[in-house]
């Protein structure tokens, strides 16, 4: 039994590949939160907000270029034609399912050990795949069912675009979609309960973040909101500062909560087949994704890791084989990358300076900003940087945070280089282009000392 269809059609289609029964049940809509309301549509509205930033920051090149108008309406339908095309495509495929593939989608639960009910039927397997994701976050907030709300999803469904949106939260969902809002017109007011940006990643980072955002909209960090209310066509926010106690309003047209995401295991009723969850609410596994009970597995955004595409991808390879072999393999999440695609754009992969620090005895940093490479004085993006964190004993990295334009890119090799243990000389000895950004990440390497 496979449970949720984003990347768990990996483990249903491996499985129906060596003629095992199926059960797949989903509640939809089909392809998960990545395909519906997640990675690819807010890409999709990101990408023109990128645009217009572009346009805006040529005129420091030299470059007078104007934005005459932006099309809300048109951005958002492209995205939501996409969207319902590629989930028509995957319903079609499951309207004559072969016989061995039953589909079941709707809701369910668990009622007993390795059963579960959906449909109005009982179905029981002997292995078990729990991949049902995790969905907003909802605060316990005075007065927001009244006063109404969009979240991620919500937010894409918007028929005219808000004259002003304040979005409750600071992490990577809060800074794209106050990326997106801003670039096409709104006013935006971002609320964060914690003191930083994007909390997780590292402290430089998060901070230059704050600094390039509060350039175009207004950013509250360290603040509750604790209340809204509706006043006619408006949203009040009442926040809370969590250093002084002190009260603030903030009015807008929306309030958007971005405020982290809840694990759809009690949706589940997992504890009626004896799967236990952690004091969050995530599906507890061990190293080879194996929950408490015998041949259940879980993994994805379902039990809390690492919460992206990517990982979970892998994560389902894992889970297949080990539910397949004796000699069982564990994911490795060393070299697991990831990336928010604000303005400008971030991407880390392995541990921050902080964290470093704190697992090894002594750690070397070494920092690059865009315009210590040829290519990067070309962009002139003198705020722009890499940092490299590096355990002084191993000559490893232990950690990269790029942020700027193309950072995903930039941080790629990086990745390659932890994935395979490689130490900071693979990266150093090996000819980069020139000019080109890349340059930038042998030259943070050559700019080590001590933390």
């Amino acid at each position: 039994m496979v449970i949720g269809s984003g990347s768990g059609s990996e483990i249903a289609d491996a499985a129906l590949r060596q003629g095992l029964r199926v059960a797949y049940v989903d509640r939809g809509p089909l392809g998960g939160t990545c395909a519906n309301v997640g990675c690819i549509p807010t890409k999709m509205i990101i990408f023109p907000a990128d645009m217009i930033m572009e346009m805006r920051e040529a005129r420091r090149l030299g470059v007078q270029a104007e934005v005459r108008a932006v099309d809300f309406v048109g951005i958002i339908e492209r995205v939501r034609r996409h969207v319902e095309h590629e989930r028509r495509q995957m319903e079609e495929s499951l309207r004559h399912p072969p016989p061995s593939l039953g589909f079941y989608p709707a809701e369910g639960h668990f009622v007993d050990r390795y059963t579960l009910e959906a449909s109005g039927r009982r179905i029981r397997a002997d292995r078990i795949f729990i991949v049902a994701g995790a969905r907003p976050t909802t605060p316990p907030i005075d007065g927001l069912d009244e006063a109404g709300y969009l979240d991620n999803a919500s937010a894409l469904q918007l028929r005219a675009l808000p004259g002003s949106i304040a979005i409750v939260g600071g992490g990577y969902i809060a800074c794209e979609f106050a990326h997106f809002f801003e670039a096409m017109g709104s006013e935006v007011t971002i609320v964060g309960r914690n003191r930083y940006l994007l909390p997780d990643e590292d402290r430089e980072v998060s901070e230059l973040l704050a600094a390039k955002l509060a350039e175009r909209l207004r950013v509250v960090t360290g603040t509750e909101v604790v209340a809204v209310r509706r006043e006619g066509d408006q949203r009040i926010a009442v926040g809370r500062d969590l250093a002084s106690g002190q009260e603030r309003e903030f009015r807008a047209d929306h309030i958007m909560l971005a405020a982290g995401r809840t694990s759809n295991a009690d949706v589940l009723q997992v504890a009626n087949t004896g799967v236990e969850v952690d004091e969050r609410g995530y599906i507890r596994v061990d190293e080879y994704l194996r929950t408490n009970v015998p041949r259940i597995w879980a993994f994805g955004d379902v039990i809390g890791r690492k919460m992206f595409k990517h990982v979970a991808n892998r994560e389902a390879l894992y889970a297949w084989h080990n539910s397949q072999h004796d000699h069982m393999v564990a994911p490795n999440y060393w070299a697991a990358p990831h990336a928010v695609f604000t303005w400008p754009q971030v991407a880390s992969v392995g541990l921050t300076e902080e964290a470093a620090k704190a697992q090894y005895r002594n750690v070397l940093v070494g920092t690059a900003h865009y315009t210590d490479v040829a290519k990067g004085i070309a962009m002139m993006e003198p705020d722009s940087f890499a940092k490299a964190v590096i355990d002084a004993e191993s000559q490893r990295i232990v950690g990269f945070h790029v942020i700027g334009r193309y950072a995903p890119i930039v941080i790629q090799e990086v990745v390659q280089a932890m994935a395979t243990g490689a130490g900071i000389d693979a990266i150093s000895t090996a000819m980069h282009i020139h000019p080109a950004l890349s340059e930038i990440v042998p030259r943070a390497l050559s700019h080590l000392h001590p933390a």
